[in-house]
């Protein structure tokens, strides 16, 4: 079973290189598997496969709202972090689980479904695509991964409470024809985070 940490809200720059340092020392073997959960200001980040095509506004505009751009090494394109979105970064070693990063990617996707349906949300898989959907349309929870050495890090963002209207910022993930959506928008309420932080922990210890 992992252990978990809560970082609460923090900037995006700071907690990546938490990461790093935590994934170092699972790697040497001084630290075990970690489940981080936390929140970031309004941040936009590129992953390997992206492009800043998919930011629709200016740097000066992005600047002005104090919304930083951060390019990074984990796997998918372009998204959005916020305040009231449930940010999980599952930096585990998988050669204590399975050492296969695509079933990796399934289980924590089942834990989100599973997560949602403890709120009477139905969702699921896209053929072809990462992350949970709503109605094959809406888009709930992104993922992306960076793998090293057989120890993950970055993770998945689950939309709980956050302003959807900032994703206007983004190409997100880089699919221009499908919609993002969140617990509360799905709910038409607002939901406990520290509720759903308890209940995300309780499924990962599930699965892992």
């Amino acid at each position: 079973m992992p252990e978990h940490q809560d970082w609460g809200l923090i900037d995006y720059r700071k907690a990546w290189q938490r990461q790093k340092q935590l994934v170092a020392e699972i790697q040497g073997g001084s630290q075990k598997s970690i489940l981080v959960l936390c929140e970031h200001p309004t941040v936009i980040t590129i992953g390997k496969t992206g492009t800043k095509d998919n930011i629709l506004q200016t740097s000066d505009y992005l600047e002005s709202l104090g919304v930083k751009v951060v390019e990074n090494d984990r796997g998918g394109d372009v998204t959005l972090h916020n305040p009231g979105q449930l940010v999980g970064y599952p930096l585990f070693d998988l050669k204590h689980y399975r050492k296969d990063l695509h079933w990796f990617l399934r289980e924590i996707e089942e834990v989100i479904i599973e997560l949602l349906a403890r709120y009477g949300i139905e969702s699921g898989r896209v053929d072809g695509l990462t992350g949970v959907w709503i109605d094959n349309l809406r888009k709930i929870c992104a993922m992306g991964l960076h793998c090293s050495r057989w120890v993950t890090s970055h993770g998945f963002a689950l939309n709980v409470n956050n302003n959807l209207g900032e994703f206007s910022y983004i190409v997100p993930c880089g699919i221009d024809d499908k919609e993002v959506t969140s617990m509360s928008n799905e709910l038409g309420m607002n939901v406990a985070m520290i509720d759903v932080k308890e209940d995300c922990k309780k499924f990962f210890d599930s699965h892992f």
